[in-house]
């Protein structure tokens, strides 16, 4: 029987963990967060390392343009003394997308943000968050986001009624279109090489025709490592409005 291009994003319990009548298991998801988190530690300590070099190394260099390229979009939407405020977050925000968008690149490694859990967990936590954040700014008047300037004033039971809806559903759509994105890219490619290795086990003519699927595997390849790039700018960029919008009511 054909393994099931889904196969890939099956959790598996590596160690059960249990606290009275808790179950906690350890998985493939959890392993690979945490070696996310181990790999960005790393690049700090090889950056870090002897106070750096006058000369930056290969890893100096990488973190310091993710750090000088986070800033651009901080400035970019985020105006006033907040955005300093909101620099940490966007920028663990990004470095942790992408270093799990790219570690799932690796042949039979575990993709965490194919996940919709964690790819909704996460926007819907920021929310929260920043919803916090802007009712601790502004007060009562923060809830003015939910009615636009310049409203008649007929119009504004209704507007209060059904702003919030968009507003929650922007936690969902950042979560979405970053788990359906890298769920479609990966199963693509998996389809392909399946294809590729069945055509090649009958042997004969289509030995020689095994090329055809073989070849074109590199294309989706080549596009996932486009995709688990620009899938952490895009989160990163769409995410950055929100604070702004929080914090200037606009």
């Amino acid at each position: 029987m054909a393994c099931s291009p889904l196969e890939q994003f099956a959790i598996i319990q590596l160690i059960p963990i249990h606290i009275g009548n808790l179950h906690f298991p350890f998985t493939n998801s959890s392993l690979f967060m945490l070696l996310t988190i181990g790999l960005v530690l790393l690049l700090v300590h090889f950056v870090t390392l002897n106070g750096g070099h006058s000369v930056p190394n290969a890893w100096q260099s990488f973190a310091e343009m993710i750090y000088d390229f986070v800033p651009n979009l901080v400035n970019e939407q985020i105006s006033g003394a907040s955005k300093q405020r909101f620099f940490p977050l966007i920028y663990v925000t990004f470095t942790s997308l992408l270093f799990r968008n790219l570690i799932g690149m690796i042949p039979y490694s575990f993709t965490v943000t194919s996940h919709s859990t964690i790819t909704l967990g996460l926007p819907f936590s920021l929310f929260i968050g920043i919803t916090i954040v802007g009712s601790q700014t502004h007060g009562l008047h923060f809830f003015s986001v939910s009615l636009p300037q310049g409203v008649p004033l007929s119009l504004a039971p209704f507007l209060v009624l059904l702003e919030p809806i968009p507003y929650r559903f922007r936690a969902s759509s950042l979560g979405i279109r970053l788990f359906a994105n890298m769920m479609a890219g990966h199963s693509l490619v998996k389809i392909l090489s399946g294809f590729a290795r069945t055509m090649l086990s009958m042997g004969g003519i289509l030995y020689l025709a095994q090329l055809a699927p073989f070849f074109i595997v590199f294309a989706p390849t080549g596009s996932e490592l486009g995709v688990a790039i620009p899938q952490a700018y895009v989160f990163t960029i769409l995410l950055r409005i929100y604070p702004n919008d929080a914090i200037n009511l606009h």
